[in-house]
């Protein structure tokens, strides 16, 4: 047993190569046990500890980085340790990138850069520590990390690219470190600590509101805003929810939608105290219209659109501006009979023409549409507008305080105009950042379209961030809500990477995931196995190694048994390999394939039985399937691709052009027979190739269907 304390603020040029080594010692044996423990400081106790600790089973702790890769090293039985001093040599020579000046870590990386010419590894031909602390301590050096990402090192560039597409472990490694203080920080964010925003009046109680506009499902964004809006009102302040659904515009809103969004707020375990309808007050908006006119503060204009828009961003009065109370209400009675004429006008707020803050320049809080509304018919033809409906409801229905994103900042001064021209209640106002996401779109009307287009199958399409979507990728709620809680209500607006996302969804599906098997029909290698019995027969054993409480499975033995085609290709001849959940056994013959276009291809196997040999000294841990005494199921696995190419759009750029060509990756394979008895929405781990969602259970005659869940690792999805 050995455990490693790293702190998670100190210089990661420092620490970042230590882990990776320790991480690297994990993945390459499984039954080495090493604790990482992170610590939220600078520096370990007193400053001659540093910024790590090491201790191993009968060893004094040590302290400095490259002593303490040495330690690590240690614990592997079986590391090649040829050029062993080549290899401590480049592992203490990664202090020289400790600097964060760059004048100081441009020779390294020049010695480095020739070093790597010709080279695909620091030393020798083939992976060692030295390449992940050398690769560690350039990535966590913004200065060095800068460098070689812009390509001015051509050979660094290349070995770092390399050696960090072909070791899939490596990014949640750094994000690990990355994301720790942040961690740290949302535990306590459950706790109250860091959602202590210091609400004003909040003795007086308080009523907070999720108002979804019913005109798509649910996504990610809303999913924080109605969590947050959830915790205060609940959690922290014993107080009110409020689900306003915002239906003021009948050209977009379904009653499918408004029932998904109640469906998705329960699946999350949310449960409003109240559920209402903005169009519930129709006519008290109506009158409040009304009055604005009476007073001034308001106006009919039927200005056209492009012309409005050139006016107010160049702070031009419209020519309607100063009509007559009369002659607005006159058109406002025309908007509200929906009549051709009525169509024509709109009215707008009388705020300011040249205000600094465009939002303040007369906005529009009235249309008309003549369509009818899905709730109230053909009742109305004139409807608000969200920035004239909310500040007023809000304040009828009692709302404490309005938690709004932070795109809504600018309008915050017209959310309280509104108010203090109708001489309403005043509602307390918090801005939050909304969630965003890498390569992911969260505009509802650029996912209508890709819906519309057929670029997805739904709103529900694992390929989509709705909550629908998700969920069908294999999020399960309880990783949602904890994820979405560790944001906490910070104003700082980020582009979120989804690998955290699905790390935190991997805590909660990888205790409960029962372990079954899966071989890719292509170019399966069918290998015989000298030392089995003749006869098949099955065996009993655990359906999760470390859980108990998931039962038992039949496992199938026989003398003929599949391999993956990667697995094959990657033996050598007379090489002691692992079979999982059996025992040892030793390639005896490779047979491949005479095609001179496919010479690698491995078209069978001899393997002998060595049942006595240490599984902990074999590099080869692999999966199998026993051609007899089961019935192999069939399977499709999916797995799935970001939707966009390019980490965040900009405003002028045309989504088209940024469409991934392929974003959905099907595999055909079998089995074990255990899958048959899988049911829709079962959630269970295929060893050695991912955890995986039932999306279409397993029928005679029909293969069953799984969706990969991603877990921070791969390359692919969301």
């Amino acid at each position: 047993m050995a455990a490693l304390i790293v702190a998670s603020k100190a210089n990661q040029a420092i620490t970042l190569p230590v882990l990776l080594v320790a991480q690297y010692i994990k993945e390459a044996d499984p039954n080495v046990k090493i604790d990482i423990e992170f610590k939220d400081v600078d520096v370990l106790g007193s400053p001659e500890k540093g910024e790590l600790e090491f201790v191993s089973t009968g060893k004094p702790p040590v302290f400095a980085s490259s002593q303490v890769i040495r330690d690590l090293l240690q614990t592997l039985p079986f590391w090649q340790r040829q050029s062993e001093d080549l290899v401590y040599e480049w592992i203490a020579r990664t202090s020289g990138f400790a600097s964060t000046v760059f004048k100081s870590v441009e020779g390294p990386l020049l010695e480095l850069d020739s070093h790597m010419t010709l080279r695909s590894y620091v030393v020798g031909y083939t992976v060692t520590p030295a390449d992940f602390a050398v690769w560690g301590a350039i990535r966590g050096n913004k200065v060095a990390y800068a460098a070689v990402k812009k390509g001015a090192m051509l050979n660094v560039s290349r070995w770092f690219t390399f050696v960090e597409e072909t070791h899939s472990w490596i990014a949640p490694a750094v994000q690990s470190l990355n994301a720790h203080a942040q961690e740290r920080r949302a535990a306590k964010s459950k706790e109250g600590a860091s959602y202590d925003i210091a609400l004003p009046d909040t003795d007086k109680g308080v009523v907070t509101r999720f108002p979804p506009e019913p005109s798509g499902y649910l996504h990610i964004g809303h999913a924080k805003a109605a969590c947050l809006n959830d915790y205060f009102a609940h959690e922290m302040y014993q107080g009110t929810l409020i689900c306003r659904f915002d239906d003021t515009n009948p050209s977009k809103e379904k009653e499918e939608f408004q029932d998904a969004i109640v469906e998705d707020l329960a699946l999350m375990g949310i449960k409003p105290d109240k559920t209402s309808y903005t169009s519930n007050y129709f006519r008290e908006l109506y009158d409040y219209c009304v009055t604005l006119l009476k007073d001034g503060n308001a106006y009919a204009d039927d200005t056209e659109r492009e012309t409005m828009q050139h006016e107010r961003m160049h702070g031009i009065a419209s020519k309607r501006r100063d009509a007559t109370a009369d002659e607005n209400l006159a058109r406002f009675e025309e908007m509200k009979k929906g009549n051709d004429e009525g169509i024509r006008w709109c009215v707008r707020a009388k705020m300011s023409v040249d205000n600094p803050n465009k939002a303040m320049r007369d906005p529009v809080i009235y249309r008309c549409n003549p369509q009818p509304h899905h709730r109230t018919g053909s009742s109305w033809k004139v409807y608000p507008t969200y920035d004239f409906a909310c500040p007023i409801v809000d304040s009828i229905e009692g709302i404490t305080h309005a938690l709004r994103t932070i795109e809504y900042r600018d309008r915050n001064p017209q959310y309280n105009w509104m108010l203090d021209a109708l001489n309403l209640r005043k509602v307390h106002i918090w801005d939050f950042a909304r969630m965003n996401f890498i390569r992911t779109l969260l505009s509802k009307r650029k996912l209508a379209k890709f819906v519309e287009t057929g670029v997805v199958w739904g709103w529900d399409d694992p390929r989509f961030p709705t909550i629908r979507g998700i969920r069908r990728r294999g999020m399960t709620i309880d990783a949602l809500r904890e994820f979405i809680l560790k944001q906490g209500p910070s104003r700082n607006i980020v582009n979120l990477d989804w690998t955290t996302f699905w790390a935190t969804n991997k805590k909660y599906i990888d205790p409960v995931a029962p372990r079954h098997t899966a071989i890719e029909k292509e170019n399966a290698v069918t290998a015989t196995v000298k030392g089995a019995r003749v006869a098949a027969y099955t065996e009993d054993k655990p359906r999760h190694g470390k859980n108990p409480e998931l039962g038992t499975k039949k496992v199938a033995y026989s003398s003929e048994i599949l391999i993956d085609q990667v697995d094959a290709q990657a033996f050598a001849q007379d090489e002691e390999i692992t079979l999982m959940n059996w025992g040892n056994a030793i390639v005896r013959s490779i047979s491949y394939s005479l095609n001179p276009l496919h010479r690698s291809l491995v078209t069978s196997l001899a393997l002998e039985l060595h049942l006595q040999g240490d599984v902990k000294k074999t590099k080869q841990k692999i999966t199998w399937l026993a051609t007899s005494g089961q019935e192999l199921i069939p399977v499709e696995l999916v797995h799935f691709d970001y939707l966009i190419t390019k980490d965040k759009l900009e405003e002028d750029d045309n989504v088209d052009d940024f469409l991934n060509p392929k974003t959905e990756f099907r595999t055909e394979a079998v089995a074990d027979g255990n899958v048959a008895q899988l049911k829709e929405d079962d959630v269970i781990q295929f060893e050695r190739k991912g955890y995986f969602r039932v999306e279409r259970a397993f029928k005679h005659g029909e293969k069953a269907v799984m969706f990969c869940i991603p877990t921070g690792k791969e390359n692919k999805g969301k």
